[in-house]
C-alpha cells in the first residue's frame, strides 16, 4: 500500500477541504502521508482527519485517524488510532457555511414571531439558535424573514422565504431549530449570493492560517 493515494476530508467552518494524500510509511500502527498544505493546516487545528472511502479505495468504509504529527510547510502528516466512521456530510446537496457573526432571523407563524440567530446556512436550510421552542414542532411551516449583508457593497437585503421545521434540539435554552427552505426565485438568488460571499471569506481565511 506504500505509495497509494487516499482521499482526505476535513471541514473548516462547514466548507469541505479534501485533497489526495499519498501513503509514505506505516510503522507501529502509525501511518505517514504527504498531504496538501491546506489539508495539513486543518488537520493541525482539528487534530484528526477523515479518509473518505470511494469506489477505488482499498477500504469499504470511511476511516478517522488522530493526528500524531503535522507539518504544513513540509506537507506531512502522521496519523494514528484509526477507526471506522460514517461520513454523512458528503451526502449534502448544497454548500453549507458557518457564520462567525450569527445572522438575525424572525420566525413567523400563526400570528406569532420568534427571533433567533442563524449559526450556519445553505441554500436549502439553516441551523437557528432560539431561546424558546413554545408552539414550535417538527413539520410546522413558517416564514423566515432575514436581513442579508452584502460584504462588498455594504448593503443589507431583506428577504422572506417559506420554510419547514425539521428538528428541534436541546432540553433547555438556547435550542437549535433546524429548518428546510422552500424559497422562491428572488430569495433563492439572494441566499445564493450571500452564501457564495461567505464561502469566499472562509477560503481566504483558510489560506492565511499559519499552522
Amino acid at each position: 500500500m506504500i505509495g497509494q493515494k487516499f482521499l482526505f476530508l476535513n471541514y473548516y467552518k462547514q466548507i469541505p477541504v479534501s485533497y489526495d494524500a499519498t501513503l509514505l510509511n506505516v510503522e507501529k500502527e502509525m501511518a505517514e502521508f504527504t498531504v496538501h498544505e491546506y489539508q495539513a493546516k486543518i488537520i493541525n487545528i482539528q487534530r484528526q482527519a477523515l479518509i473518505y472511502s470511494h469506489h477505488l479505495s482499498p477500504f469499504s468504509e470511511d476511516i478517522c485517524g488522530d493526528a500524531f504529527y503535522v507539518n504544513s510547510s513540509k506537507k506531512r502528516a502522521i496519523l494514528c488510532r484509526f477507526g471506522f466512521v460514517r461520513v454523512r456530510s458528503v451526502m449534502r446537496n448544497y454548500v453549507r457555511v458557518h457564520l462567525d457573526t450569527p445572522l438575525e432571523v424572525a420566525l413567523l407563524f400563526a400570528g406569532d414571531t420568534i427571533f433567533g440567530n442563524i449559526q450556519d446556512i445553505s441554500i436549502s436550510g439553516a441551523s437557528i439558535q432560539i431561546m424558546t421552542r413554545d408552539l414550535l414542532e417538527p413539520g410546522l411551516e413558517i416564514n423566515l424573514r432575514l436581513k442579508l449583508p452584502d460584504i462588498y457593497n455594504k448593503k443589507i437585503t431583506e428577504v422572506e422565504t417559506r420554510a419547514t421545521i425539521v428538528r428541534l434540539l436541546g432540553n433547555k435554552a438556547p435550542f437549535n431549530c433546524i429548518v428546510e427552505f422552500q424559497p422562491d426565485k428572488y430569495p433563492q438568488q439572494q441566499l445564493s449570493h450571500y452564501i457564495h460571499q461567505r464561502q469566499v471569506e472562509i477560503i481566504k481565511e483558510l489560506k492565511s492560517i499559519n499552522a
